[in-house]
Formats: C-alpha cells, structure tokens, sequence
C-alpha cells in the first residue's frame, strides 16, 4: 500500500485522475464497498502497474524441476532448485514498453494485457499463485480507494511530487528504503 500511494503521489496527473473516478463513481458514499470496485476500473490499473513494478516479493518461491528442459539455450538438470526474480521479469523491456515508468494505462487493453499476462508475477506465476491474491488486492483497493476518495495528498515541507524519495530496500520483501510521509487534507465537495 506504501508503494501504490508512493507512485500515486509522485504522478499529479494519475492522482486526479483516479479521484476523479472514486469521487463520480461513489458520489457522496460514506466509503467504498466491495460492490463498488467493479465501477472502479482506473483504481484497478493502478494498483496493478503498482505491483508490477513493487510486487511483494521480488523472488518468488523456489520451485523444483522435475526433469531436465531447456529454456533460452541454458540446460536446467532435474532435481535443481530455480528461483524466479519477478522483479526483474516485470520490468522486462520485451515484455513492457517503457517497463521502468509507472503507466496504469497499459492495463486499459485487454488483449495487450494478455499479452503479458506470463510477464505478471506479483504473487507468483503458473499453478502456485499465492492463494492470498484476491484478498490482497481487495485490501489495497478498499485502503487506497477509501484513501484517495476522503482525502487530497500533499508531500511536506512543499515537496514537488517529483522529489519524492522512491529507494527500495531489498529483501524477502520489497520495502521502501525510508518512511512514505504525506499530508492529507479532509476532502470537502462543496468548495
């Protein structure tokens, strides 16, 4: 949640236009519901290129490989443990255009989408996807939506959104490096 509302912040024109959609979309709501979501596509992309760019783990689970196989000209031996760093693979230049900008766009077309959909690994790829997705991601669009729909954004100190300190700290999860701090101001729609 620290990175999406990071990558929000730091991008003035993704901010607006996502409480653009939360504010028609609920119109006056006291919050948003699960049932909310589906008329909530930008909030979606969002958290999506969020993830793709910061997963939560940048190495997946080790697997186990069965038999010997090939992949792109290197011998894989059975019996060998393979990590997969999906970090590195959704910042994949032949995967993504532009792979290392935050662009919550590239999930408006469905079949570009698709395209990529092997290249899109938060919670790990093939069969053994963390079973936790589903709840993870209606956590971050309850949190984030309820967030961005109540409150404006600002950096302290008159920060530009640009100087937004966006270090990651490598481990067994992807972290920021230094505290994410922002000033909110209570939403009013009638100013």
């Amino acid at each position: 949640m620290a990175w999406g509302m990071s990558e929000i912040i730091r991008h003035p024109r993704v901010t607006h236009k996502l409480q653009q959609e939360l504010r028609t979309a609920l119109n006056g709501k006291p919050k948003i519901e699960e049932k909310d979501t589906i008329n909530l596509p930008y909030l979606n992309m969002v958290l999506k290129e969020t993830m793709r760019l910061h997963p939560p783990a940048p190495f997946l689970v080790p697997r186990h490989c069965e038999q010997t196989m090939q992949l792109d000209g290197y011998t894989i031996p059975a019996n060998s443990r393979v990590i997969l760093n999906a970090w590195a693979i959704m910042r994949d230049q032949s995967y993504w255009e532009d792979a290392d900008s935050f662009r919550p766009e590239r999930f408006e077309d469905a079949a570009k989408a698709a395209e990529c959909k092997d290249a899109y690994i938060p919670f790990g790829g093939g069969r053994r996807v963390c079973p936790g997705i589903n709840f993870g991601m209606r956590s971050m669009e309850n949190v984030i939506g309820n967030l961005l729909y109540h409150f404006d954004w600002e950096l302290p100190g008159g920060k530009k959104a640009e100087e937004l300190d966006m270090e990651e700290a490598f481990g067994l999860s992807l972290v920021r490096k230094n505290d994410l701090l922002l000033v909110p101001t209570p939403y009013n729609p009638k100013i």
